[in-house]
Order: structure tokens, then sequence, then C-alpha cells
């Protein structure tokens, strides 16, 4: 049974024929065989689902190949791979430095080995990371910390702030009551690749209401906080009804 390619995998794969001067690479190569026992460590795919052949050396080397005839600079016959494949070596050209990190981190979860990806059920399961699966599931698992949300919140009414959006402003508390009091959903506002194995400050984290925070992880990229709400303002404005004439 064929499985198609994931974006993460893709990343590494294109990491790696980066390497290769933009090379496809022989099943042979040693970077190969290791690539494909990291991807048989990954979580991506239910093992139940593979066969014998998955992400097998000749495959990895494969895709290799499929990414690097998308290059602009070859010049031969391209072979079929998945339209991810140029999407993803365009990231790359575009901005290599970033994507780099990002294969990095995306190396890095896998071999931490205790990434868990939401199910199907999960309302974020829509949500679209262009760093790749793993590295969302770890970004959700972050926001979803109660304890360092709570610590956000207290933080925020330390300093006499009120518990609401930092985009558009609405408090739960003041619609809802009681009842309503004190909830907030927080994002992390560091790129998934950036924020690392390491310790979330406080200041990295935003108060934002359950649509404002929907709106910025819809679609690639996501928005910073700042620009939703000048997004929010500018439509308001357009919104606004021209003045009776006098």
């Amino acid at each position: 049974m064929s499985i198609n390619w994931t974006r993460d995998e893709i990343i590494l794969a294109c990491d790696l024929t980066r390497t290769n001067n933009w090379n496809g690479l022989d099943e042979k190569d040693r970077r190969v065989v290791d690539l494909s026992l990291l991807l048989n460590e990954s979580p991506l795919h239910p093992v139940e689902l593979r066969d014998d052949k998955f992400r097998n050396p000749a495959g990895v080397a494969r895709k290799t190949w499929d990414i690097a005839t998308q290059h602009p600079d070859y010049t031969g016959q391209k072979t079929k791979g998945n339209k991810l494949d140029a999407i993803v070596l365009n990231d790359f050209l575009s901005a290599p430095a970033k994507m780099q990190t990002v294969a990095a981190a995306i190396r890095a979860e896998i071999l931490r080995g205790d990434t868990t990806l939401p199910n199907q059920d999960d309302p974020d399961t829509d949500i679209e990371a262009s760093e790749g699966r793993l590295l969302l599931a770890r970004h959700l698992k972050r926001e979803r910390n109660r304890g360092l949300r709570n610590r956000k919140v207290e933080s925020v009414k330390k300093a006499g702030l009120p518990v609401a959006c930092e985009v558009c402003s609405f408090n739960f508390g003041e619609t809802y009551g009681q009842r309503g009091r004190d909830y907030i959903e927080v994002h992390h506002v560091l790129p998934l690749h950036a924020s690392g194995p390491t310790t979330t400050r406080l200041s990295d984290l935003v108060l934002l209401c359950a649509n404002c925070h929907r709106m910025i992880h819809r679609g690639n990229p996501w928005l910073p906080p700042k620009d939703l709400k000048s997004l929010v303002g500018a439509n308001a404005i357009a919104a606004e009804p021209a003045p009776l004439p006098a």
C-alpha cells in the first residue's frame, strides 16, 4: 500500500537533496539509509498501515530525485512526484536558512520520540502549518498547557490588565458573567521551528478569544497577532456607515 508523503517528510528529503547540491541520491548512499531509518521512527503514519517497503532506501532515493528534477536548474526529464515536492523546494529556495532550521527541528522532534499527533476528532486537525504536523503538535501541546495558561492569566491580572483578547478586546467575563470570568485561550507567538524544547516565557504568549485564535491559525503563513489586530481594525473602519448628508 502506497502512503503519500507528508510535508514533514518532504522537508527532510528536500534538506537531504540540498546537501547533495540539489542532485538526487542513490539508495545505497548512507545518508539515504539514515533518512529511511529516521522516517520509520516517525509517528506521522500508523504502523499498521505500513508495508515492508514503507520509506525504504529505494523510496527515499526516488523522492530525492522527484525533488531534484523540480529544481529550476534541472534540464532533464522530470519524474512524477506530488505537488508538495515543488512547493517545499520553492520554500527552501526562497528561505533557505529558515527551512534548514525547520528540517533540523523536525529531525529532533522524531528523535525525541514523544510526539502525539492530534486525533481526527480534534478541531485543530484542519490547521495548516508550513513547518509540518510534528512541530504543529508540539505547538498545540504548549498552547493547551493549563498551568502555563493560568500563569499567563495571573501575570496579566497582576499587571492590572483585563483578561481579554489582545486582538479584538473580547472579554468573556463581560459577556458571560461568572461563567466566563478569566476564560481565554493562549497563543505561542514564536515560529514553530524557533521555539525549540526550551521553557516557554510568558512574554512568548498572547491572550486570544477562540475566534481570533482560529483566524491566526487559518492558512499559511500564520498571521502575527499584531497583523490580525490591524486587519480587524481596518475592516471595522470599512464597515462604518457613511455619514448622512448635512
